[in-house]
């Protein structure tokens, strides 16, 4: 499926604050901080921190979750690490060259993303992983400062609804021009597309909601978008 829309300006000239970037320190939600300061308190060990991007800034891939997880990006201080989400991100990344493991258990795993960075909505853990709607417009221009670096002919893929939205915020374009369905492709402006699909988490992947089969096809699309094979395809070339 393949939406083509009118152009919509993309990073770094529509970011509004380029400069903003992570910020370990950030307490601009309220609610938010209190609510780590309580998982910290619970979990001395646990990262209990916003969450910083992880890849290198320059990726022509970038993903882009909702939130940390409690017992994952929340406690590694990497995101999708040491949670269910991951499991099938990472599997799904290295399968597509993009990761040098498949597995993702903590930030001295050795793991290495290739062309690739991985990045939240939001970067705070929310209570039962719903952020509200003003704390995902206050962590936008970090996500505008992690999509600022995009080059020409780039992609993002939006893994759900929220991340869709949040991206296309930081992208200072306009949802109602690119509808979110799983598999979706949005073109837009320098070649860039954002593709979509459900998120990877253990509710949609234990449903059947999302399959492996279903991402992988997704990443198909990109693979073409960006011009890279699946390992098991580079290796018969």
């Amino acid at each position: 499926m393949i939406a083509v829309a009118k152009q919509a300006p993309i990073l770094p000239e529509a970011c509004a604050h380029p400069r903003v970037v992570y910020d370990v320190a950030c307490r601009r939600c309220e609610r938010l901080a209190m609510f780590l300061d309580g998982v910290k308190s619970q979990y001395p060990t646990y990262f209990c921190r916003p969450v910083p991007p992880f890849g290198a800034p320059d990726a022509r891939l970038v993903i882009v979750g909702l939130a940390p997880g409690m017992h994952g990006a929340n406690a590694t201080g990497r995101p999708f690490t040491g949670d269910y989400a991951g499991i099938l991100l990472y599997a799904t990344l290295h399968a597509f060259g993009f990761a040098s493991k498949p597995i993702a258990t903590g930030r001295d795993d050795g793991l290495v993303l290739n062309d690739c960075r991985i990045t939240n909505a939001v970067k705070c853990l929310p209570p039962e992983n719903k952020p509200l709607p003003a704390e995902v417009r206050n962590c936008n221009d970090y996500l505008c400062a992690d999509l600022a670096a995009l080059a020409d002919g780039g992609a993002v893929l939006a893994l759900g609804r929220i991340a869709h939205v949040a991206t296309l915020r930081a992208l200072d374009a306009r949802a109602s021009q690119f509808p979110f369905a799983h598999a979706a492709q949005h073109a837009l402006a320098r070649g860039v597309r954002l593709f979509d699909s459900y998120h990877c988490s253990r509710y949609n992947t234990n449903t059947g909601r999302l399959t492996p089969a279903m991402f992988h096809a997704v990443f198909d699309a990109i693979g073409r978008h960006l011009e890279k094979m699946p390992v098991s395809e580079r290796r018969r070339v």
